[in-house]
């Protein structure tokens, strides 16, 4: 199936907001379609992001955990946003902040009427840790298909890349629904174009389709 092209380049900043509360002020729950980003504050969101859009500095990138506390909302064009989501498991962070975070997330994902994707990024290297499966649960119950990207797979020889991604594939089943799960590389650009096609079809048709990967290319 055909989908209209997107031109991710096009991406500029919106809006941020501490919370679902204030990003409803300023943008209706039900206006246009939103693909969001979340993941562990080390996993290359922000990467991942700017290789998406083609621009080195969209998303900030940061050992500091407080540039990312809140949700940043980058529009591409009218009705159409790519959403970045607070990074979350930072080891230094304060229980109290990390608790406001979490609740922050789980809100949003639960709550956004116009949210139509999640893309959670997680280091190939420590996929599905506690945190990344409760994000994908909230996503699942509130019928938001999620793309579980394996990023830093240029961290790993071919072999091993591709043993950890069959191995997460299996392990995915048992969330019993819509997750796929892909190898990611920013540096090296892997997964880009299975990432570009996901967004591409929930901006398309609200749902996920199903994406053919060229296993010669794992």
């Amino acid at each position: 199936m055909e989908f209209q092209k997107i031109h991710f380049q096009k991406a500029h900043f919106l809006i941020s907001a501490p919370d679902i509360r204030h990003l409803d002020k300023h943008l209706p729950p039900e206006s246009g379609i939103e693909i969001a980003f979340a993941g562990r504050s080390n996993a290359g969101k922000s990467s991942a992001l700017n290789r998406l859009t083609r621009q080195k500095g969209l998303a900030r990138t940061s050992k500091t955990p407080g540039r990312t506390q809140l949700i940043n909302v980058f529009e591409i064009e009218e009705g159409k946003r790519l959403i970045d989501l607070p990074g979350y498991g930072f080891a230094k962070v304060p229980l109290a902040m990390k608790l406001k975070w979490q609740k922050s997330l789980g809100e949003y994902l639960q709550q956004r009427e116009s949210l139509k994707g999640l893309v959670v990024l997680m280091d190939i290297r420590q996929p599905f840790k506690e945190l990344d499966q409760q994000l994908i649960y909230w996503a699942l119950d509130a019928n938001i298909p999620v793309l579980a990207l394996l990023t830093k797979a240029d961290k790993l020889k071919q072999g091993a890349r591709k043993t950890t991604l069959l191995k997460m594939r299996e392990e995915a089943k048992n969330f019993e629904g819509d997750v796929q799960v892909e190898l990611f590389s920013s540096l090296k650009g892997i997964g880009l174009e299975i990432l570009e096609q996901k967004v591409t079809a929930w901006y398309g048709q609200d749902q996920a389709s199903d994406l053919v990967v060229d296993e010669e290319r794992i």
